[in-house]
């Protein structure tokens, strides 16, 4: 149960109070429900279904979509927060290493904001504070007066080294896909390191991270692919650490003449079965993307239920919560959009 902190973790307080949460997850029933709802029926739906001091906090603010949108971020956000702050030692190291992943999405945020000449309050409002650099870290960034500054102070807040190269190169291109891509590998090279695999439940846990990575390769391989980007480009963006996806197998799927002509060697992964259905060219990525996100959620339960008392219920939990408010929100906006309801249903991940 010791991490490289040396200091043993929380983990019997902090695995009982996300299995409670999780418990209280929206079901397959729940998003039925909604599918059938008016936007103000959502949201007093969800007012009453654990969502309920956001949307009385934002509804003078917000209404509609970006009223459910708001509120389901914000409640996540505290809710991370909230565990990463209760957990201590190498538990609390491996959430911090996890949830960096919310840094990066906030640092895009404001990159991307920045790039199209959004004002703060605009970039403001896209930002999920639910890794490590609360609202007010992130505001200071917003403040800064250039990209060159905005990178620096991230750097020295997350103990993050950018590599000089990557910075020139982008100074020089200004294609955001150079950061992005870059903060992208730092983020699995610091989360494998900061796992001890000393004990079974850590090298599961970092067995679970590699295919994660592999899953998120996988997607990255597909949709350039899909963009027609040539297999040299679509190799650099690659990430390092997969379990699977190495970088003969890398090279194989990103020179592939199609979707559907990877499935050969797709078909050595342990996953493949659960996304053969949709490895057809006529076939659009989402249903991809879904069956991957569902044979993740679903190895991230069976990991939590094989080993209790570690850190995976906890990602195990974080993966579902973040799923729950990503349901809701292909909801919200497809009905808004006028989508079909079959059309939405096939887009949840249940």
């Amino acid at each position: 149960m010791f991490g490289r902190s040396g200091k043993k973790g929380n983990y019997a307080y902090i695995v009982a109070r996300v299995k409670a949460k999780k418990a209280g997850l929206m079901n397959d029933d729940a998003y039925s429900k909604m599918l059938m709802m008016s936007l103000p029926e959502i949201s007093r739906f969800i007012s009453e279904s654990g969502y309920q001091k956001e949307i009385t906090e934002l509804t003078g603010k917000y209404s509609g979509v970006d009223l459910i949108e708001h509120a389901t971020y914000t409640n996540m956000a505290r809710l991370y927060r909230s565990i990463l702050e209760s957990s201590e030692g190498d538990l609390k190291e491996m959430i911090v290493s996890d949830l960096e992943r919310w840094d990066i999405w906030n640092l895009k945020v404001i990159l991307r904001g920045r790039s199209f000449g959004l004002g703060a309050d605009d970039i403001r409002e896209d930002l999920v504070p639910a890794g490590v650099l609360d609202l007010e870290h992130l505001d200071k960034l917003i403040s800064m007066d250039s990209d060159d500054d905005i990178l620096a102070a991230y750097q020295k807040q997350t103990e993050v080294t950018i590599p000089a190269a990557v910075l020139s190169k982008y100074k020089e291109e200004k294609n955001l896909a150079v950061i992005e891509d870059c903060l992208d590998k730092i983020y699995y090279e610091k989360l494998l390191l900061s796992i001890d695999p000393s004990s079974r439940p850590k090298r599961l846990f970092q067995d679970f991270i590699r295919n994660e990575i592999d899953i998120t390769n996988l997607e990255t391989i597909l949709k350039l692919k899909k963009e027609n980007v040539p297999a040299d480009v679509i190799l650099t963006y690659v990430i390092p650490g997969g379990k699977l996806i190495d970088k003969k197998l890398a090279t194989q799927l990103a020179n592939a003449e199609s979707v559907s002509a990877m499935n050969g060697d797709l078909s050595q992964l342990e996953f493949y079965e659960d996304i053969k259905d949709a490895l057809d060219d006529s076939k659009p990525l989402r249903e991809i993307v879904a069956a991957l996100e569902k044979y993740h959620m679903a190895q991230a339960s069976t990991f939590s239920h094989l080993y209790p008392l570690s850190v995976i219920p906890v990602i195990d939990f974080m993966i579902h919560k973040e799923n729950e408010v990503n349901n809701i929100r292909i909801i919200a906006r497809g009905l808004e959009s006028g989508l079909d309801r079959e059309i939405i249903k096939g887009l949840l991940v249940v």
